[in-house]
């Protein structure tokens, strides 16, 4: 609801001034007389008491009716001006009065202070008081100034120009007028700040003007499963949820748990209700991709599994969800959406608050929504299991050098992109729940652990050229496999002495990983969720590295990828967040040092079950539960970033040829991408003794920055903040955060 800034009087309020005027005599009235005679009855006291309290009860009620009246000499004819301004100097008046007498009256019982020194104090207290416009101001004529600083101007880059625009076209629709714009340079400013957020809000008579709450309803956490079930029906009897509905059910007492923990936090109950679509692009006929047909034969399930978890969390943190999975479905939601070159547009009055999707589902919602990928992009949250980097999403950059995929040139802010893995800090971890399947109780702990491998690989292809890597390993223990054998049953690339089992379901494929030593890596595929299902059931995880480092200029499949990373192993995060002894990452190519790990492994580990919080039900329900309450995508103006908190960022001057995630991973911190925009100034490579030989603004992924000619460069494109951007020669300036221990999505300080 937006406040209307011109509100006219009825007779009825000048029957309310009448009372107010009498109001404000009785009070006088009752403090006089009280002064004179304080001997008080207990009876009289409370009746006292009682009168005092209700009265500025209405009082401070009828202020607060009326505080959001906002108008002015400006304001134009017929708005009752002078009738409110009077009001407003009697308001102020009779609560100033009503104060005044309750601190003569407690302090004349207490004791504490005499009556002659009231008006003292008060008068002193006002004067420490900071000074702001208030009645007396307004009735004397002074005005609001209504101009925009420069440091408005930068901090609103787009606020000067769309303030020209509402001078000459304000006229050009009623809703304006409707809206409280009247021509006047203030009432351009006050729709430009408190409707459509393109400037900054103003004192506005002695205090920020606001228009109504955005949301007066708060989600309330749920742990109802059958509400959940409800949202999960298949619209075309595809059974595409089939795996989704079966993996939430099996893990719902624990997202309980998780949820029950969570909801104990402070403030967790005051978290604003949002309106979330869920649209799985890659469940849609439209794809072709069958991955509702191939969920239980062996098909990939590491974006189910993900989606899954999202779903739940969701639904646990007490949000109004919508899930789709046909075009269909997505197109009756987006039809609700206002035309995008509709005039006075309110986001608050937008059907959905957020959609969550894939790549399919982007290009679907680019599609349907009618003209306005552009003004409702913001609302997009990306599910991109490999990421998506700054260079690759911005269109022009990346046709500019030649990097232009498929899967890149979206236009959205980086931090759009919700990862699998904490791959680079330019997008959101995602992340989504280790299911671990067999609790940790007296049955599971009588499983014996026997001296067996099983390989990691459930398609025959991911075994072809390693059988002289398995026989090594073959020397030490029982290989064991789950691979999906073709028709013919043939096994041309498994090797004879592997125990396959064919694919498994979960309960018996982690009964079968209870008893295994050894999880074993081959290469592909990666970054799974299945390695650290492995070690949360406490086998030992053998990871593959590469040297060279794979990447999209070496290996095909991350060809076409919009990222240059380079994974180093199969299983990057494996290798750097958990590490030995429960990974281990070797060179498969090295007979020797398979051997020796393997060996190593057998004789000193303990198999002892390992699981990152990031990867439980309350990690995963406490990181997304902060994107939820903090991300704000939709904002148009620049803004002073306020998560994470200021003191959780420190800038640094990164050496030469370094990216910023590199360099922050090096002092065991994380670059936070939301804060290049604070540090990109002049300013700030002189405070770390940097004497710019010249200033220029360009467009790159490596900038702010500064070279070997002491040419400090300054980022002109925000869209190009990267965390990845690395160049030789080139040292740039880094904001880094710092994280919690096992959730590094957050910072220390943040909850």
């Amino acid at each position: 609801m937006v406040a209307m800034f011109r509100i006219r009087f009825p007779p009825r309020r000048i029957g309310l001034l009448i009372l107010l005027v009498g109001f404000m005599w009785g009070v006088t009235f009752l403090n006089v007389t009280y002064m004179n005679n304080y001997s008080v009855t207990p009876e009289s006291e409370k009746l006292k008491n009682e009168i005092i309290n209700l009265s500025e009860q209405y009082v401070k009620a009828l202020a607060r009716e009326n505080g959001e009246v906002v108008d002015g000499p400006y304001a134009g004819r017929f708005t009752a001006y002078d009738l409110k301004r009077t009001m407003a100097v009697l308001l102020e008046s009779i609560l100033q009065r009503l104060h005044q007498l309750e601190f003569k009256v407690n302090g004349v019982i207490n004791g504490s202070i005499s009556v002659g020194n009231t008006s003292q104090q008060l008068a002193t207290k006002n004067q420490n008081s900071q000074h702001k416009m208030d009645a007396k101001d307004v009735i004397m004529g002074k005005v609001e100034k209504c101009v925009l600083t420069q440091e408005d101007k930068q901090t609103f880059p787009n606020c000067e120009g769309k303030l020209m625009w509402m001078r000459y076209m304000w006229k050009s629709d009623p809703c304006y007028a409707q809206l409280g714009v009247d021509g006047t340079d203030c009432s351009f400013f006050m729709y430009l700040s408190e409707v459509e957020g393109w400037c900054p809000r103003k004192p506005w008579q002695g205090k920020r003007a606001n228009v109504s709450p955005e949301v007066t309803n708060y989600a309330k956490h749920r742990s109802d499963l059958n509400g959940l079930m409800k949202l999960l029906v298949d619209p075309n009897e595809r059974k595409g949820y089939a795996f989704i509905r079966q993996r939430i059910t099996r893990m719902w007492p624990e997202w309980v748990k998780g949820i029950q923990s969570l909801a104990k936090k402070p403030g967790f109950d005051t978290r604003p209700i949002k309106k979330v679509i869920v649209h799985l692009g890659l469940l849609t006929k439209q794809t072709g991709f069958k991955i509702a047909e191939m969920q239980f034969k062996g098909g990939p399930l590491g974006e189910l599994v993900q989606w899954s978890d999202l779903i739940a969390t969701l639904y646990l943190l007490g949000h109004q969800l919508t899930i789709t999975s046909e075009v269909e479905q997505l197109s009756g939601i987006l039809s609700k959406l206002p035309s995008a070159g509709a005039p006075c547009q309110n986001r608050k009055d937008l059907p959905i608050d957020l959609m969550y999707t894939d790549i399919v589902g982007l290009r679907q919602f680019r599609k349907k929504v009618q003209g306005g990928y552009a003004k409702f992009s913001c609302l997009l949250r990306v599910v991109d299991s490999f990421g998506t980097e700054p260079a690759f999403n911005h269109k022009n950059y990346a046709k500019t050098h030649k990097i232009l995929s498929v899967w890149g040139g979206q236009d959205l802010k980086p931090q759009q992109f919700f990862t699998m893995f904490p791959h680079t800090p330019d997008n959101s971890f995602m992340g989504f729940v280790v299911d671990r399947y067999l609790p940790d109780d007296k049955n599971t702990s009588k499983i014996e652990r026997k001296n067996q491998g099983l390989v990691y690989g459930k398609q025959e292809y991911m075994w072809q050229g390693h059988a002289n890597y398995l026989s090594l390993i073959r020397n030490h223990v029982e290989i064991h496999g789950t691979v999906s054998i073709g028709d013919d049953n043939k096994r041309d690339v498994v090797p004879p002495f592997v125990i396959n089992h064919g694919i498994m379901g979960g309960e018996e494929l982690h009964r079968l990983l209870r008893q295994t030593k050894i999880f074993i890596g081959m290469g592909f595929p990666y970054e799974g969720p299945a390695p650290l299902e492995a070690i949360a059931n406490g086998a030992v995880f053998l990871n593959p590295s590469f040297n060279p480092p794979h990447n999209s200029q070496n290996n095909k499949f991350f060809k076409g990828k919009p990222t240059l990373r380079s994974v180093s192993s199969q299983h990057p995060y494996a290798e750097s967040f958990i590490g030995e002894p429960y990974v281990y990452t070797i060179d498969m190519k090295n007979s020797q040092l398979v051997e020796k790990t393997v060996a190593k492994i057998l004789s000193t580990s303990k198999f002892e079950s390992y699981l990152p919080f990031e990867y439980t039900q309350e990690g995963m329900l406490q990181r997304m539960n902060a994107y939820l309450e903090h991300q704000n995508f939709c904002m148009f103006q620049r803004q002073p970033t306020k998560w994470p908190p200021p003191n959780a960022v420190k800038a640094f001057l990164a050496d030469a040829g370094m990216s910023c995630k590199e360099y922050c991973y090096s002092k065991d911190l994380i670059c936070e991408p939301s804060y290049f925009l604070v540090i990109n100034t002049k300013a700030e490579f002189e405070s770390r003794d940097v004497k710019c030989s010249s200033e220029t603004y360009e467009s790159d992924i490596y900038h702010p920055s500064v070279d070997v000619g002491k040419v400090c460069r300054l980022q002109k494109d925000e869209m190009l903040f990267s965390c990845a951007g690395e160049k030789e020669n080139v040292r740039r300036l880094c904001p880094c955060r710092t994280y919690m221990k096992g959730q590094t999505a957050l910072c220390a300080t943040c909850t």
